[in-house]
């Protein structure tokens, strides 16, 4: 392999990388204590109990988990970098503040500012590919990724932002085997 352009690069451990926080949610949490709260009460009563309220009316009345930044964080920080042995973010090269979804009617927008780890990194445009990559196959298609360089981290960011974000462009890399076999070997650390 040849020498790496950024041999000393900014690395983050595993455990500095943000997690989702494992608590139950608002609603189910309240809809729990008030079917306790009701089945109290109907004990209390003079009237025969009627099990109107059963756990799979409860779990049927909640809402889908909307897809969130952290869980597209989890999904792209496992991504191998193609030049080091470590993963995108170790490297810092994506942020889970960098990442915003913008959520209308019939469509859903992915917004990810991604931070080259050198500002003349000739691989960008590769680890950028890859990120669209792993989405575009992960989520709904309701769902667009727009990838964008953080503004002032890479030389040729409009470039790079203009390839990374044209269908035509990113449809004809997909179809280049010698890119396509790199992209797995960069998707193959992902869970």
């Amino acid at each position: 392999m040849e020498e790496p352009i950024n041999a000393n690069p900014t690395i983050l451990s595993l455990a500095q990388l943000p997690k989702r926080q494992e608590t139950g949610s608002p609603f189910s949490t309240t809809l729990s204590a008030n079917h306790k709260l009701i089945s109290n009460a109907l004990k209390l009563s003079l009237l025969e109990e009627e099990d109107e309220y059963s756990e799979e009316d409860i779990d049927s009345d909640e809402e889908e988990d909307p897809i969130d930044p952290q869980e597209i964080f989890d999904l792209i920080s496992t991504i191998s970098d193609p030049e080091h042995p470590l993963t995108l973010g170790q490297l810092a090269v994506v942020n889970l503040n960098d990442i915003e979804i913008n959520t209308s009617k019939y469509l859903t927008e992915v917004v990810i500012r991604i931070t080259p780890t050198i500002t003349h990194c000739s691989l960008a445009t590769l680890i950028g590919l890859g990120i669209k990559v792993r989405l575009i196959r992960s989520l709904p298609g309701k769902f667009r990724v727009k990838l964008l360089i953080k503004e002032g981290s890479h030389q040729s960011e409009s470039q790079v932002n203009k390839q990374l974000n044209d269908k035509e462009r990113v449809a004809a890399a997909c179809e280049n085997e010698q890119l396509i076999e790199v992209i797995s070997r960069m998707l193959a650390t992902c869970v």
